[in-house]
């Protein structure tokens, strides 16, 4: 038998392939050897525009044309390079400090090696897409080398090296292989190829082996506008900024090893989950874990051990002595620790006098009562597994800024109170105080030592004056990591090029037309909200001959015109969702096709996907199909409009009968789905009426629930439904579905515990039909609200939905507690939600409409779509409401109406009421109530709170109070929002 195997000399390529070895472990145990041949090649240009040898080589792009070049001819210079460079940064110096090479005033012709750009993705997602976003920047000119597959570039790792040295070795090998290659191409000036790096160890290494390198703090130093990016540096990185640290001077306990945390989670030991923090006692978080049915109470700097809201950590169950009650008292950061200085950790203790007198008083208060079988599960953090560290939107705290840092250039350390009150302050050293106090300012952190009481950072950008409504709204954008630049140019270039005069071929021979029905005839219209353009939707009713009704629910068809994996598609991906504030939308989709060729706007025809049912009277499904179509709507409808059309009796023209048809049998959906468990909750809705020509803020009203609304509602719903069951049919492991796990029981704990008490009502939990019908029974007839107030309370006691795919679930887990169905995703909104794209697509996949793309079959691919649109869902939500809560502070501006409210939380020194008029929440704390702050006494089992002293009041869970609305500047996060001065309680 003749070997396959080839010799030197029967291929004299073989010298070009090179063997990468990958170790892996499988499912059942075992050790599998993966070999991967590389083909080493000698065409990869250099991207220099003085380099004519790679340009003779260089290969050509698809079109036969050839790559332009990247790199400047004659690139800028410096006082160590006067004679131009080029950077090649390592991994390192992306990680720590991506803003730097985001700036226009440095930081052009820029080297990103293939091997960088790898170690990157594996290392931070969102920091690659930023470098991706560089490379492809014409201005700034990063050009991608892929010394990988360079032959003089290529590494093989020695025995006995790790990874990441080996890595390191391959950046220093292609900068000396840059370096040698362009002193070749006898240019009269040739650049210096400068390694960046942040990596003491690369950078001796780099001296030794005679290679330019420079660490960012120095070579920042060497540009015009050094002095301001040089607090763009991390403190850490930068030599001359780290202070000398005293072993006497550690105020947290170490942690443990990441081998050890990994064995006690494992042996049941220790315990790992998302640390939370309490929005009204910033000592104080929870965690919550398999092994408990409860969260896991953290009490104190010392447990929480430098974790920071939404940080993967591991913890130790304290012994049950120290188990505590969860606090009743509001402590806030800015009241206890004001006026701390920034530049000495002051005194040997982690916690502060004032620290230690408000956790004594809760001690106090614990130990006044019979708290026995009260108490919870109280742990300490022992590792941090994952930082969940973001780049952070606050303001200067003006009581840190010493007399001489406002007036000089000197560098001064300053603290950063972060909008997200859940954030701790961080200590930030700029040279900038003077120009930055009194603005919004981009902070990043850095490290939180154990010889430090705070998060140490630096900063990234100004974004203007405090209050400025383009201030306000850029913060907000960042502070919830919404995705808001412009749609960059490889993005637009997916878009049809005969732009807004692309129509739906005139031809039904024409390829848009395969496949799909013709239904322009049908009597479609849309119910949207006022003044929607990226109308998703649309609906139709006509009765059929044997008294049944078909029922038509229209989805525009995105997926027509966004393809998968191209950039558009990449972009859509990534951004998740449409994001929609009170004065503007940050769209998924350009313009062009969420507010014109996707939109379902009247009288035009548009490409369609389908659902058509054939219902009985009684709204039971006897049949369903699902096809592509084209479809022509009759009329676009706001829910008023349709409303009083509906109402109109004298209105009986075949639209109109449509919609009644469509009402009606909305109502007895709506009906079986309660019948079967659905829930119906409440949250505060306002709507923010805003002056036609300056869009500023005039009043502020709440929104109607109208029959309309619940008619679009049921007929998408089960559409969605429909859906899901026929795309999981056809895809049982990679379906892109939504689920609503069941909260567990003791999250209802509290609420039922206030009925009993305050009401003497039961709160069923044991399913979602019988809290919805105990739901039902929550009323006051004294006070219809009460019913909406336990509704919204409700809600909050609920886990979050979330996007999965079908093969990470076992069946029941698909369940969607909310809407009481069995199955659930979503495909309704593609225009908006990148979900519903997905949906599309394996939904024409599972109709055999077309051939079924890697990207929804992928399971690994899909999962990590689930995970960011999760995310990317969850901030627009938060994006939304608080772009209400901002503009309901400006309509308030100058203004103050009393209103009535109701108490939602009872602390020990204070109160939360829920306005509904403006569908928003304050606290009220007894220091408000009067001067000196009123004694008082909290009775924590009956949930009341009576004053007595300066002001005597009492109040109690539930109750109906008169409050005073006035706008007020919040003087620690700088955000203007709702004040509320206590009046009476009815």
């Amino acid at each position: 038998m003749a070997s396959i195997k080839r010799s030197l000399e029967s291929d004299p390529l073989q010298s070009n392939i090179s063997s990468k070895v990958y170790v892996r472990s499988t499912k059942s145990g075992k050790v599998q050897k993966i070999v991967c041949e590389v083909y080493l090649r000698q065409d990869i240009p250099c991207s220099s525009k003085l380099c004519h040898r790679c340009r003779e080589i260089a290969p050509t792009d698809s079109a036969g044309q050839p790559i332009p070049f990247v790199l400047s001819g004659a690139p800028a210079g410096t006082s160590v390079y006067p004679n131009g460079h080029y950077l090649v940064p390592d991994t390192n110096a992306f990680l720590s400090a991506m803003d730097l090479f985001e700036q226009s005033s440095g930081f052009y012709d820029v080297v990103v090696l293939q091997i960088v750009l790898e170690e990157l993705r594996n290392r931070s997602l969102p920091l690659y897409n930023r470098l991706v976003g560089l490379t492809k920047s014409e201005d700034k000119r990063f050009y991608v080398f892929f010394n990988e597959f360079r032959l003089e570039t290529y590494i093989n790792r020695l025995d006995g090296e790790s990874v990441n040295d080996r890595n390191d070795r391959a950046v220093r090998k292609a900068v000396a292989w840059y370096g040698e290659h362009l002193a070749r191409t006898k240019a009269k000036q040739i650049p210096t190829v400068v390694m960046l790096s942040n990596d003491r160890e690369n950078l001796r290494k780099a001296k030794n082996e005679g290679i330019a390198a420079c660490s960012l703090a120095n070579y920042v130093r060497q540009l015009e506008d050094g002095e301001h990016l040089l607090d763009m540096i991390p403190e850490t990185e930068d030599g001359e900024m780290i202070k000398e640290k005293r072993p006497n001077e550690l105020f947290y306990p170490e942690y443990f090893s990441m081998s050890k945390m990994m064995t006690g989670v494992k042996g049941g030991v220790l315990h790992q989950g998302t640390f939370n923090v309490s929005p009204y006692n910033y000592l104080e978080g929870s965690i919550r874990v398999p092994a408990f049915p409860k969260s896991l109470l953290i009490l104190g700097r010392e447990n929480i051990n430098r974790a920071v809201d939404g940080d993967l950590v591991v913890v130790e169950v304290l012994p049950k002595d120290q188990w505590k009650e969860p606090s009743t008292q509001v402590i806030e950061e800015e009241a206890i620790t004001k006026n701390e200085n920034p530049d000495t950790e002051e005194g040997s203790s982690l916690v502060t006098e004032r620290e230690r007198k408000a956790l004594q008083e809760e001690v106090k208060r614990t130990h006044s009562k019979t708290t026995e079988g009260h108490a919870q599960p109280t742990v300490r953090v022992v590792g941090v597994v994952k930082r969940n560290w973001r780049q952070y939107v606050g303001h200067i705290d003006q009581t840190s800024v010493s007399q001489s840092a406002q007036q000089g250039r000197k560098q001064d350390t300053v603290f950063v109170i972060p909008m997200d009150k859940k954030i701790p302050k961080i200590r930030l050293r700029t040279r900038q105080v003077a120009e930055l106090v009194g603005k919004r300012i981009l902070v990043t952190i850095d490290a939180w030592d154990r010889d430090s009481r705070h998060p140490t950072g630096h900063f990234v950008r100004s974004l203007g004056e405090l209050e400025t409504k383009a201030a306000e709204t850029e913060a907000l954008l960042l502070e919830y990591d919404v995705q808001y630049r412009p749609f960059p140019k490889t993005v637009l270039d997916c878009l049809p090029k005969e732009g807004h005069d692309w129509k739906v071929p005139t031809s039904t021979d024409d390829p848009g037309w395969r496949d799909r029905e013709d239904l322009r005839h049908l009597g479609i219209c849309s119910i949207d909200p006022i003044g929607c353009q990226d109308i998703d939707d649309a609906l139709h009713s006509r009765p059929l001959p044997n008294g049944n009704f078909e029922v038509g629910v229209h989805i525009a068809d995105v997926s027509h015109f966004v393809r998968p994996n191209n950039a558009m598609d990449m972009e859509a991906s990534i951004r998740g969702t449409t994001v929609y504030l009170v004065d503007k939308r940050i769209d998924m989709l350009p313009m062009l096709l969420g507010t014109d060729l996707c939109s379902l706007k009247p009288y035009v025809e548009r490409y369609a996907f389908s659902v058509l049912w054939e219902l009985t009277p009684d709204a039971d499904i006897v049949n369903m199909r699902f096809t592509k179509s084209v479809i022509k709507s009759r009329e676009a409808f706001s829910y008023e409009q349709a409303q009083l059309r509906v109402e109109d009796a004298s209105q009986q023209d075949d639209l109109t009968k449509s919609i009644r048809v469509l009402m009606a049998l909305s109502r007895k959906l709506k009906q079986k789905r309660m019948d079967a468990g659905a829930l119906s909750l409440s949250s505060p809705e306002v709507k923010v009426q805003m002056e036609s020509e300056t869009s500023d803020p005039i009043d502020v009203k709440t929104k109607q629930h109208l029959d309309t609304m619940s008619l679009v509602e049921e007929f998408m719903l089960l559409a969605n439904v429909s859906v899901a069951r026929k795309i999981y049919e056809a895809f049982p492991q990679t379906a892109l579905l939504r689920r609503h796990g069941a909260p567990p029981k003791t999250n209802f704990d509290e609420l039922a515990n206030q009925l009993r008490v305050k009401k003497g009502l039961e709160l069923s939990v044991e399913s979602s039909r019988a809290l919805a019908d105990s739901l039902d029974t929550c009323v006051d007839p004294k006070e219809p609200f009460f019913n909406t107030l336990i509704r919204i309370m409700a809600t909050r006691c609920m886990m979050a939905a979330e996007y999965f795919c079908s093969g990470t679930q076992a069946y029941p887990e698909f369940r969607h507690y909310g809407l009481a169905s069995e199955i659930y995703t979503h495909f309704t909104s593609p225009i908006r939600r990148y979900a519903d794209l997905v949906a599309h697509r394996q939904l024409a996949a599972a109709i055999e409409y077309e051939a079924v793309h890697p990207s929804v079959r992928s399971r690994g691919r899909l999962e990590a779509v689930c995970k960011n649109i999760n995310v990317r869902h969850r901030n627009a939500q938060l994006a939304g409401r608080a772009s209400i809560a901002y503009y309901v502070g400006q309509a308030l501006r100058g203004k103050a109406t009393e209103e009535d409210g109701f108490i939602m939380k009872i602390f020990s020194n204070g109160f939360v009421v829920l306005v509904p008029r403006f569908g928003i929440e304050s606290l009220i704390r007894l220091r408000d109530l009067a001067e000196p702050e009123p004694s008082a006494e909290y009775d924590a089992e009956t949930y009341t709170l009576k004053t007595s002293g300066s002001r005597e009041i009492k109040v109690e869970l539930f109750q109906k109070v008169r409050v005073l609305v006035t706008d007020q500047k919040d003087e620690t996060t700088g955000k203007r929002g709702v004040k509320m001065e206590f009046v009476k309680a009815y």
